[in-house]
């Protein structure tokens, strides 16, 4: 890089460019690595006194720190956690060891650390400031930019799970902004964790309300104004054709590749409406398993059983689901959310067997309760759609503040914007 190429107030380092009142500073003359727990959870108490935080609890958290007196911890027994240091206030705590590059290096951030005893234990690095060169909330993201994770990923070795070693690890360089600064940039990206937290509870508010409501509605236990009569039990196939699909033969190319959509279980998720599908076949491949049309109701019946999903487009299956396409006194939305509320039944009714299955005798034998009218159907899935709304609208707004969040770690974690900057041009 020229020397005319470095902007006014930054400076060249061996990370790159970084504000000229930044410092870089090997990981190891900044950080002590102390000594952690290898007991895993199977060696674990449920009645221990100490909390025990395993490299588990630090890949599926989607925040950079861990509030011990607000989280659920596995447990461990006196005896087996004195040789080891208790967390403090904090502490930093990285994984050791991933089956992806992208959880390479992940860490937290220990809060409230005296609200329980606790050890870092399985698979992790107790990361302990040595000259107070950090802020306590600042730490959880520093190992986080993207200069720093690009060295743990350089410096990183394995085949199928990665792992970087304590004296590597003490190679890294590190950025490091003034104390005030990075109070200023740990309390920007901790107010993105409390919005994303707020949506998280949100969320998981409104999914029980709408579980509470199908409880009651696609059972009758409560019915909506202006609806009367008695529900009636029908089979599965008394409301209209069950088909399961198929998979055409991969060898012949013609079969493949086409335009039509052709639905897995790993197509079904969360999403009500399937109008994509990862892959696809042709028309000659279609006539093989089968079409199904626009709004019938997929459900699984092997292996992950009880998923389903209302296909939108002319499309197909594979031997994994059975379809039901609904005569016209049935609604499919109706199904979809009816089937949704019984998952643990049609779990219960899988033989026992390595992979559970469903056949489609017994799919098509299954007794549910319907409304004596289609329009109590429709009005019955409506108010269970608006709700999906709802809580598809609030998922949207939490991954588009995971984005801000991310992209504000890049920005500020590097210098590459001030924060004065940063705030000026960002809205909330």
């Amino acid at each position: 890089m020229k020397e005319k190429e470095i902007p006014e107030g930054y400076k060249k380092t061996e990370i790159g460019k970084i504000p000229e009142d930044w410092e870089v500073k090997k990981l190891g003359d900044v950080f002590d690595i102390l000594k952690t727990a290898s007991y895993s959870r199977s060696e674990l108490s449920k009645k221990g006194k100490f909390f025990y935080v395993h490299y588990g609890d630090i890949h599926t958290s989607f925040r950079h720190f861990i509030d011990i007196k607000n989280v659920e911890l596995p447990t461990i027994e006196e005896y087996k956690a004195k040789n080891f240091p208790l967390l403090k206030n904090g502490d930093l705590i990285m994984v050791d060891a991933s089956e992806d590059y992208e959880g390479i290096g992940k860490s937290v951030e220990i809060k409230n650390a005296n609200f329980r005893k606790a050890i870092a234990g399985l698979h992790t690095l107790l990361l302990r400031d040595k000259n107070q060169n950090f802020v306590n909330g600042f730490k959880g993201f520093i190992v986080c930019s993207k200069s720093v994770k690009g060295q743990i990923e350089k410096l990183a070795t394995g085949l199928k799970v990665y792992g970087i070693s304590k004296q590597n690890l003490k190679k890294i360089l590190l950025p490091i902004p003034s104390l005030e600064e990075q109070q200023a940039i740990a309390n920007v990206l901790s107010d993105f964790d409390k919005l994303i937290e707020s949506l998280d509870k949100l969320i998981a508010k409104k999914k029980n309300i709408k579980k509470g409501t199908m409880q009651l509605l696609l059972t009758g236990k409560k019915r909506l104004p202006g609806f009367i009569g008695e529900w009636v039990r029908r089979k599965l196939e008394e409301i209209g054709v069950i088909k399961t699909g198929g998979t055409p033969s991969t060898s012949i190319k013609k079969f493949w590749n086409g335009n039509i959509i052709w639905v897995t279980p790993t197509d079904i998720n969360e999403r009500k409406e399937i109008r994509q599908t990862e892959r696809k076949i042709s028309e000659e491949g279609l006539k093989i398993v089968g079409e199904l049309p626009p709004n019938a109701l997929l459900v699984t019946c092997i292996a992950s059983i009880g998923k389903n999903a209302i296909i939108k487009e002319r499309g197909a299956c594979n031997q994994q689901i059975n379809a039901i396409i609904p005569s016209e006194n049935y609604d499919t939305d109706f199904l979809y959310y009816l089937m949704e509320n019984n998952s643990k039944k049609l779990l219960a009714r899988a033989g026992i067997t390595a992979t559970p299955i469903i056949s489609k005798k017994k799919f098509s034998q299954l007794l549910f309760a319907f409304p004596p009218t289609l329009e109590e159907q429709k009005a019955i899935a409506q108010i269970l759609s608006d709700m999906d709304a709802e809580i598809e609208a609030l998922e949207k707004k939490k991954k588009k503040y995971k984005m801000m969040k991310k992209a504000a770690m890049e920005l500020l974690l590097t210098g590459k914007i001030r924060l004065k900057e940063y705030i000026k041009g960002v809205s909330i």
